[in-house]
């Protein structure tokens, strides 16, 4: 069995349980950030039976977990969209309140240490979120415009461009159909009216498209697809060289290193290689909302027929599955989800905030779509012997 301790090898582990065979991806599930979020959220119950535990918002983007939290006895303050679950009033100095993985918006920090909440005793902040912080200090620091890759609606981009946007200007980019409206403006092809209304509510204060454009350094929310913010930041760059010259491109343009977090680069790396399998159909399993998790479904529904789903309850009798359309943004029923063919191959990977349980059961819920499969612990060992 290949141990692999330095996470070099992204062949996905091939379990042939007969009539079906699956095609694991090496890397899924959990990372560092969502295991230690979870492990201080249930150290906080355990060290203060007796009071109010709250989270700030969703620990992290899985259904699954967030419920079990909730019947624990946590109680979330807010949507993962900002909007208030409960009164703001009914907290008090001597609750205790959780912020999530994602980080939080200085306004926030500021009105829970009003409250006089120890905010950081349950931090859980992921350390790779906030080494996005810290890069974006230093590019402001520097003068920068700092440019983000990011959903303007995430929890996570709104933590950072409240950061970065108190430190010098920001404008958050979505997609790279906005990163080309950026280097249009940039080129002098689109004018200031279109870009201002395209950008509205996602630039700091007072940004000056004219001046603001000038010297640019990019960062990104840390489950964005690799590919598209290296091609974003290079984009950007080619924009600056030909308005600038490229002999002054050090001037204009900061070479930052991606700051996209290890278990996404992992995860998606492990992703593409389920492409180069011949697998009938893909299944992604994870938090309709999660980030990271969507950006496999779109690595993957390149190639197969992928089926987006939240947990085994959504495979249903009759070869039926009810799957997410990240697309469409909402759940479809899809009828007879797996090929009539034997044996039927299966690439099949989960987010990083999805429990390697759920995974699990996903998986064995498959199983009992087929007759006279291999025992799962004979099916299992063989795979590891490889």
């Amino acid at each position: 069995m290949d141990f692999d301790p330095r996470k070099k090898n992204f062949d996905p582990t091939f379990i042939d349980f007969g009539p079906v065979k699956f095609y694991l991806a090496r890397h899924f599930g959990f990372c560092y950030g969502v295991e230690n979020a979870i492990e201080i959220s249930y150290r906080a119950l355990e060290e203060n039976q007796g009071k109010n535990v709250y989270l700030l918002s969703q620990m992290i983007h899985n259904p699954e977990v967030n419920n079990d939290l909730e019947q624990r006895g946590i109680r979330f303050i807010l949507e993962t969209d900002g909007t208030p679950l409960m009164d703001w009033n009914e907290i008090t100095p001597e609750d205790i309140v959780i912020i999530p993985a994602f980080g939080t918006t200085l306004d926030w920090e500021s009105k829970l240490s009003g409250k006089g909440i120890q905010i950081q005793k349950y931090n859980t902040t992921c350390p790779f979120v906030e080494k996005v912080w810290n890069r974006s200090y230093k590019l402001a620091e520097e003068n920068f415009t700092i440019v983000i890759h990011g959903k303007h609606y995430h929890e996570e981009t709104r933590a950072t461009f409240s950061r970065s946007s108190h430190k010098g200007k920001s404008i958050i980019v979505k997609d790279l159909s906005e990163a080309v409206a950026l280097t249009d403006f940039i080129k002098g092809s689109i004018s200031r009216e279109d870009f201002m209304f395209l950008f509205e509510g996602k630039m700091s204060q007072g940004f000056d498209p004219e001046s603001d454009l000038q010297r640019i350094g990019v960062v990104n929310q840390t489950t964005m697809l690799a590919s598209e913010t290296q091609h974003i930041a290079d984009l950007i760059k080619d924009a600056l060289a030909g308005t600038y010259g490229v002999e002054n491109l050090s001037f204009h343009y900061a070479d930052t290193r991606d700051t996209l977090c290890y278990a996404t680069n992992d995860n998606q790396d492990a992703t593409k290689m389920l492409l180069k399998t011949d697998s009938d159909l893909a299944i992604v399993v994870g938090g309709y909302n999660s980030s990271n998790t969507s950006h496999l479904v779109e690595l993957l529904e390149v190639k197969f027929p992928t089926f987006f789903i939240k947990s085994p309850s959504e495979i249903h009798g009759s070869n039926r599955i009810t799957r997410y359309d990240i697309n469409k943004m909402r759940s479809v029923e899809s009828e007879a989800f797996l090929p009539d063919k034997t044996p039927v191959s299966i690439a099949i990977t989960s987010g990083a905030s999805c429990p390697d349980t759920l995974l699990d059961a996903v998986l064995l819920r498959i199983l009992q779509e087929f007759n006279e499969t291999v025992p799962v612990a004979e099916a299992v060992s063989k795979a590891l012997l490889k």
